[in-house]
């Protein structure tokens, strides 16, 4: 991705009598601190740059270059469709693409770079690093798409395991309460049986006064037997000579 690139000393210096000396000064300043990788500093400069002189394509290139060395590619990406936007010089509006390209790319956004980088061979076709971005873009968003559909299929499977888990979790868990449930009922049951056959407890003193009911009961039987008895005896009777 050679082509992101910052305006030279030598070419700034020949601008000199495009814009004043505190803007030159400021746009010399930044290109020093972005060559030393102090690329925040450099933008905070080239923005000053901008300040002073409004729409200088200078400082507004070489802000977007800067973000894109702090890694801020989106910015960076905005800072670029905006300069598209407003230059109609198409050898710049090439460059701008390419440089659009490697944001998208190093943002992951694989479809937006390629179509930047079309844009930039559209105008520039024999551009040696646009086609390389090109087909580099191409092989990354081939390998993203791959890589979204295995992970929808990953996330699908384990959709169905976590359904199947549930509905497996639901089965056993009405499997124990009908197996709980039964034992209840046989708990129950052998409960009810026990108490049929097991014989009511009582004390000595009750059950002396049962036999003693008993022992009277069948004695006022007897004397009743004995009574009936009594009148049933023949009475002798003289004889009839």
């Amino acid at each position: 991705m050679a082509r992101l690139t910052i305006f030279s000393i030598f070419i700034l210096f020949s601008l000199t009598t495009v814009y004043g000396q505190q803007e030159r000064k400021l746009v010399r300043e930044g290109v020093k601190e972005y060559k030393e990788d102090q690329f925040s500093e450099a933008e905070v400069n080239f923005r000053k740059a901008l300040d002073s002189k409004p729409g200088l394509y200078e400082a507004d290139y070489n802000i977007a270059n800067s973000l894109y060395k702090q890694k801020k590619y989106e910015e960076s990406a905005a800072e670029y469709e905006k300069l598209i936007q407003n230059n109609p010089d198409p050898e710049k509006r090439a460059d701008l693409y390419h440089n659009l390209g490697n944001s998208h790319i190093m943002a992951q956004q694989f479809e937006k770079g390629v179509d930047a980088y079309k844009n930039s061979l559209r105008i520039n076709p024999d551009d040696e690093d646009t086609r390389y971005n090109l087909a580099y873009a191409l092989q990354m968003m081939k390998e993203q798409e791959n890589q979204q559909q295995q992970d929808q299929q990953q996330e699908n499977q384990q959709e169905q395991e976590k359904d199947q888990q549930e509905k497996d979790q639901q089965e056993q868990e009405k499997e124990q309460q009908e197996q709980q449930q039964g034992q209840e009922e046989q708990e129950q049951d052998k409960g009810q049986k026990q108490e049929q056959k097991e014989p009511q407890e009582i004390s000595e003193q009750e059950a002396e006064q049962i036999l003693n009911a008993i022992e009277n009961q069948e004695k006022d039987v007897k004397e009743k037997v004995d009574k009936k008895k009594a009148v049933a005896r023949p009475v002798a009777s003289e004889k009839d000579w």
